[in-house]
């Protein structure tokens, strides 16, 4: 009988052990920390800034560094606000700005057709008699060779959406117009 009392004894002993654990277990459980929505930690990334290059019509042209989301009139104010002989129809003040970008402010029509008046007069300009793909207005943009009402107006919204172009091969990411276009182009614009 002594092994069946030694039996008895450790079979007492792990269920004292089991309900002592499940008790503990039972206590411990109402100390944890529930998560809701508005207690979880959120990641915020770092603010970043982007440099744009703004030229044109403003008062003092230059880079200017900015918060990522900021948006062309941002880099307007920055650099002193407009000319009073900017034109500001023709610029998208509400567009984003990417790092690196050109912002370039045009002048009013009247002062730009003066200064094509001038290089007509055969008196040198700066642009050679080519038309600013950036600055240049739908009936401008439609005298270029092969360039007709539609495809301006996709120029100007390119312009207005995605920023001026870089480089006048940049012309060539908008919609309906490729290489062979682009070559009766190239030698009558610039940016």
């Amino acid at each position: 009988m002594p092994m069946m009392k030694r039996s008895l004894i450790i079979l007492l002993v792990l269920l004292a052990a089991v309900a002592f654990g499940t008790i503990w277990g039972l206590t411990r459980s109402g100390d944890g920390v529930e998560l809701t929505e508005s207690s979880r930690e959120t990641v915020q990334p770092a603010q970043e800034s982007v440099m744009v290059y703004v030229t044109g019509a403003v008062n003092n042209p230059g880079l200017v560094t900015l918060g990522a989301d900021a948006r062309v009139a941002d880099a307007v104010r920055a650099c002193g606000g407009l000319l009073p002989t900017a034109d500001a129809e023709h610029i998208n003040m509400a567009q984003e700005i990417k790092d690196g970008q050109q912002i370039k402010v045009p002048e009013k029509q009247g002062l730009a057709q003066k200064e094509g008046k001038a290089q007509a007069d055969g008196k040198a300009g700066a642009q050679g008699g080519r038309i600013n793909i950036n600055t240049a207005d739908e009936k401008e943009l439609d005298s270029l060779p092969g360039v007709g009402p539609s495809t301006a107006k996709r120029i100007i919204e390119y312009r207005e959406t995605e920023g001026n172009f870089q480089k006048p091969e940049d012309i060539k990411k908008v919609k309906g117009i490729g290489d062979g276009k682009y070559n009766k182009l190239k030698d009558k614009i610039c940016v």
